[in-house]
């Protein structure tokens, strides 16, 4: 028998409320397979199971608020026999320890009793996003008459908006309240929550910065020629380009792809690169798209995509959360030219690409305009030193010049 506990999705993280079980006792799970969905300050995220086995006990409720570490299920290896509950649920736990401290005496948790006959299998749930299903109780709309457009036919919070908009243009228009309270509650939770873990980084992390001017010609030229053979579907973004030129740096220089933990660096054994993604109400994550350096530009295109669109919607998992081996940061959408980031803990680096701008660039003997992008650095000082980290932003400048062989 092995437990499962609840895993830490970042660094910002100390807590996190258990909202659905996807499994019940008896189902046999996968590892990778969906079994929870828990909500945390930044976002709520599909837990994934990492082990086979065969659910035994859920020993956490909905609705409870767990610290990282606490024990959600126990599991039973595949074949193993199972031996009988005698735990109760977590929210009983605290409920017999909070009346043993009012009375003063022992705390007993009762077993349940058992029962004689299996209970029927739960029925099948729709696929609806977190985000999609909040959206939805704030609206008063029933996801019952929501019709997914999402992957596997799930519902997301665009799909809830639709069918709020329809039914508003059916009926009166009412009048328009203020938003909830948990939504604003929510919102200043990421913003303590964002706060805590950088004012972390800044107080332990001994940062140095910096910064190279990066020709684009060639990758844009390249660009230009690959999509012009492929439907809208199918063309790729210089962000792919970027993404995969910084993965295939950081393979060469493993220094900037890992983690400090415990008082020393660890350098990864793949590169997972977060991606820094602004949210709708508010807010940034970082989800990470997993063995970049391995994927196909093509893959790495559809890979973003997805995980902008999920991150948006609510439909994280767990593993793109917690596994980030370093972050990249483009802000070059608002217009900024630099951006010089705060590295995420326990992470070692992260990079930022600013807008390309129309720059006079030295060419041999001439100076010519030249589309430029600003790519930034910021470095842990106790991994490596400056001469690594420019070794580490030449090589990116480098690939950059040859996208025909990223």
């Amino acid at each position: 028998m092995f437990e499962f506990t609840l895993p830490s999705l970042g660094a910002d993280m100390d807590e996190g409320t258990l909202t659905e079980w996807r499994v019940a006792p008896g189902d046999t799970v996968e590892r990778g397979q969906v079994i929870a969905s828990v909500d945390t300050a930044k976002a709520e995220v599909e837990v994934e199971i990492w082990r086979d086995g065969v659910v035994h006990q859920l020993v956490a409720e909905p609705g409870v608020t767990l610290p990282v570490g606490t024990v959600m299920a126990t599991l039973l290896e595949p074949g193993e026999n199972a031996p009988p509950v005698s735990a109760a649920p977590v929210s009983a736990q605290v409920a017999v320890a909070a009346a043993a401290t009012a009375t003063g005496a022992p705390a007993v948790a009762a077993a349940a009793a058992p029962e004689e006959s299996p209970a029927p299998a739960p029925p099948a749930r729709r696929r609806v996003s977190p985000a999609a299903r909040r959206q939805a109780q704030t609206l008063g709309v029933d996801l019952d008459t929501v019709i997914g457009t999402g992957p596997w036919e799930s519902v997301t919070i665009e799909d809830v908006d639709r069918a709020a908009a329809a039914r508003t243009e059916a009926a009166p228009a009412p009048v328009k309240a203020a938003p909830p309270k948990a939504s604003i509650d929510k919102s200043a939770e990421m913003r303590r929550a964002i706060a805590s873990a950088m004012g972390r980084s800044k107080r332990e992390i001994p940062h140095y910065y910096l910064s190279e001017q990066i020709p684009l010609e060639r990758a844009l030229d390249w660009l230009t020629a690959y999509n012009a053979e492929r439907p809208v579907t199918e063309r790729i973004l210089l962000a792919a380009l970027l993404l995969k030129s910084v993965a295939l740096a950081a393979g060469r220089f493993p220094e900037m792809n890992g983690s400090w933990t415990d008082g020393e660096f660890r350098p990864a054994p793949a590169v997972h690169v977060g991606v820094a993604v602004s949210l709708r109400q508010g807010g940034l994550i970082a989800p990470a798209i997993h063995n970049v350096a391995d994927l196909a530009l093509p893959e790495l295109m559809t890979a973003l995509t997805d995980l902008v669109k999920r991150a948006r919607a609510g439909s994280l998992r767990s593993s793109e959360m917690s596994d980030p081996t370093l972050t990249v940061t483009n802000l070059g959408e608002e217009s900024v030219e630099a951006v010089y980031g705060v590295i995420y803990p326990p992470q070692v680096s992260l990079v930022g690409f600013g807008k390309p701008t129309r720059r006079a660039w030295v060419d041999g003997d001439t100076v010519r305009p030249v589309p430029v992008v600003t790519a930034t650095l910021s470095a842990d000082h106790r991994v490596g030193d400056g001469r690594l980290g420019a070794l580490f932003l030449a090589r990116i400048a480098d690939l950059l010049q040859h996208p025909d062989q990223l």
